[in-house]
């Protein structure tokens, strides 16, 4: 009767053990999803404002779709980050992002009106998204910061590498855009505080070789070797951005390098 009793006992213990390991797994997992989802929602702003700048030049439908896709991609993700439970960041902190992202849709808005009215841009309208652009993405960045040393958190630096090489090939992207699209590279260049385009090219080959080093099966080598031929392709239009070149080209190997990190990104998470 005792053994039995015995057993029944370790038995609850265990299952409580395991309930209390099942639940620090699932926490853990989320608070890396949270990451996951303010890194998205970096990347996917610079690539709507991106497409916005191809859009004031041509008028197109299917860029102006690109513009839909990235706000839609980062709506989402800010979405998720204001439904999480986990507690990373406090609701004041996520408020506030959230409201910045709300004034950038906002002039997104009036933007693509102004060009589907007009069928040119209202230069004010477009550095003051500009520069709303860059000060939510800072905050972004800084909450990611903030969220990395909660403690909540954990990834490998190849992987924050990985993260850190998207969004600054993301940011580069619009960056780049709007000096190659007529209708408003004349008079406007981006935010004023933005880095040049070569600091942040020689800052994304910091990123891409930190991603490189390391242990890594032959589907990862694959995707890295891709990512570094695609970027060597491309780091002089980059490098020497007032050289002309041929936009649409940059622009291509520039979102192939994205999947290529994101692929990345996945490939190291599995790895972990």
């Amino acid at each position: 009767m005792k053994d039995s009793r015995l057993r029944v006992r370790s038995l609850v213990t265990a299952l409580i053990l395991l309930a209390i390991t099942s639940l620090g797994v699932r926490a853990q997992e989320t608070a890396g999803g949270f990451l996951s989802d303010l890194h998205e929602f970096r990347v996917n702003n610079y690539m709507a404002l991106d497409a916005y700048y191809r859009f004031s030049a041509n008028g197109d439908t299917e860029t102006l779709n690109e513009i839909v896709v990235g706000i839609n991609s980062a709506n989402d993700a800010m979405n998720t980050i204001i439904e999480s439970t986990t507690g990373v960041l406090s609701a004041e902190q996520i408020e506030g992002l959230n409201q910045e992202f709300d004034k950038f849709k906002s002039l997104m808005r009036s933007n693509i009106n102004d060009v589907r009215k007009t069928g040119y841009p209202d230069l004010r309208l477009v550095s003051d998204m500009a520069n709303q652009a860059l000060t939510m993405n800072n905050m972004a960045t800084d909450l990611y910061q903030v969220a990395q040393e909660s403690g909540q958190t954990e990834t490998s630096p190849r992987i924050e590498a990985a993260r850190s090489a998207a969004v600054k090939m993301a940011q580069m992207m619009a960056k780049y855009s709007v000096r190659t699209n007529s209708s408003v590279s004349q008079t406007f260049q981006g935010s004023a505080t933005e880095k040049p385009l070569d600091e942040q090219a020689r800052e994304f080959d910091q990123l891409l070789a930190t991603v490189m080093r390391g242990d890594s099966g032959a589907e990862l080598k694959d995707v890295m070797n891709d990512v570094s031929s695609k970027w060597e392709f491309i780091r002089g239009s980059y490098i020497n951005y007032n050289e002309k070149n041929v936009g649409f080209v940059i622009d291509r190997y520039s979102k192939g390098i994205l999947k290529g990190l994101s692929t990345t990104i996945e490939l190291l998470q599995s790895n972990a």
